[in-house]
């Protein structure tokens, strides 16, 4: 069995919440798809160990946040990458609340779901809920986040709760083949080698890859940086995670 074939099924990204005894919970899903018209239901898949999960199950009812394309990377650190237990994702994220009460990201995103739990099944290491859609808006025109995308722009791992999680040692030892792409012409620019120190670095923890040549704008590094250059306090913009974390 080849791990790389899962990569083929389309995903998008979404953040999923709730709120129990007057606390907010919400993590990132790759999950989350219509199964009926009528009623309009969908489902979600959430890992046992999601400290999201059980307030879903207690609390009777969930949010679908479709992030958009060009997303706010932060969300997808906190919401993906920490735990609601030891840390308040909601503090710098604009929400809004519909019919359910359930607390709904609007920040990066380009609609969303206020659904009613209406059943839940164990499947393993995850269990799926399906809500049914009591309210839903579209906030945007832009496009909306899809996992592949994510994966290549940002050559991320998958958390380790998500459905779709699978070791990057067995990944890495798949040879799958390749999409023909063109030679494109590469213009040499004088100064500093990009392989000089090693032009990427990545994050062992999320695996987000720092590459020297692009810089990381959204931290306010401009192309052309070495990784040793960077500041001492430099921070994954994905996980947080210090510079010791990138190898």
């Amino acid at each position: 069995m080849k791990y790389k074939a899962f990569h083929k099924l389309s995903y998008g990204l979404y953040i999923i919440a709730t709120g129990f005894e007057g606390k907010k919970y919400g993590y990132i899903g790759n999950t989350a798809f219509q199964i009926t018209s009528e009623p309009p239901q969908v489902a979600i898949s959430s890992h046992k160990n999601n400290f999201t999960t059980d307030k879903i199950i207690k609390s009777g009812k969930f949010s679908i946040s479709v992030l958009q394309k060009d997303v706010n990377t932060s969300l997808i650190g906190e919401f993906g990458f920490m735990s609601g237990a030891e840390f308040d994702k909601f503090r710098n994220v604009e929400t809004t609340t519909s019919v359910t009460g359930a607390p709904i990201i609007t920040d990066s995103s380009v609609a969303w779901f206020d659904c009613k739990v209406i059943n839940s099944v164990d499947v393993g290491s995850h269990i799926m809920i399906i809500g049914e859609v009591l309210d839903s808006d579209v906030i945007s025109g832009e496009e909306p986040l899809t996992y592949d995308y994510y994966r290549e722009k940002y050559k991320m791992l998958a958390p380790k709760n998500a459905p779709t999680y699978v070791e990057k040692e067995k990944l890495d030892s798949e040879i799958v083949p390749e999409k023909e792409k063109k030679p494109e012409p590469v213009e040499k620019k004088p100064g500093k080698d990009s392989n000089e120190g090693g032009g990427v670095h990545t994050c062992s923890i999320c695996g987000f890859q720092y590459n020297q040549d692009d810089g990381d704008p959204s931290m306010g590094i401009p192309p052309g940086t070495p990784f040793e250059d960077l500041p001492d306090d430099y921070k994954c913009p994905i996980c947080n995670a210090g510079k010791d974390y990138f190898k």
